[in-house]
């Protein structure tokens, strides 16, 4: 009997199953956020992914604003944070999971319009229990950075309790 795929072994299975299809990139947005419901209340569009690489798209809509006008930093620390974890999660070996530790993101720019993060890293090749940190960074319309955030992940291996908090 095999033991079940693992969150990145599916994450991979699903994003190269469904991307290159018609809509597929939208479906797979909408399976994410309906499997990770926080992460979906910004209604992250997923417009590319690979090992260590992540794009995410978030549209300005008056759920994610603040009394400012502007999108709120807590949305803009929840898009931060899952494209961090995509692009991270995608690279990772079968063995591997990981759970955020720790979030710091520096607020550059009031942030309006469509917003698209990005992140670009070298995932560990392996399930040892490390800490691993990741920048991403979140442009708008025009390309001018409105918000780069670091993510540190504690990756482990499943069944090893290696990411038990």
């Amino acid at each position: 009997m095999s033991a079940a795929p693992t969150a990145a072994a599916r994450l991979r299975a699903t994003w190269n199953r469904l991307s290159p299809r018609p809509g597929g990139k939208w479906l797979f947005s909408k399976i994410f956020g309906t499997l990770i419901p926080y992460s979906g209340s910004v209604r992250p569009q997923i417009l590319e992914l690979g090992p260590g690489f992540a794009r995410v798209a978030m549209a300005d809509r008056r759920a994610v604003r603040n009394h400012l006008a502007s999108v709120h930093a807590i949305a803009l620390t929840n898009l931060a944070e899952m494209t961090t974890g995509l692009a991270m999660t995608f690279g990772l070996p079968d063995s591997a999971r990981a759970i955020l530790t720790q979030i710091s993101i520096d607020y550059l720019k009031k942030a309006r319009g469509t917003l698209v993060c990005e992140c670009r890293c070298d995932p560990p090749s392996t399930d040892a229990r490390t800490e691993f940190d990741v920048i991403s960074e979140i442009r708008d319309a025009e390309g001018v950075v409105v918000a780069r955030a670091r993510a540190r992940w504690l990756i482990g291996s499943y069944g090893s309790g290696a990411v038990s908090r």
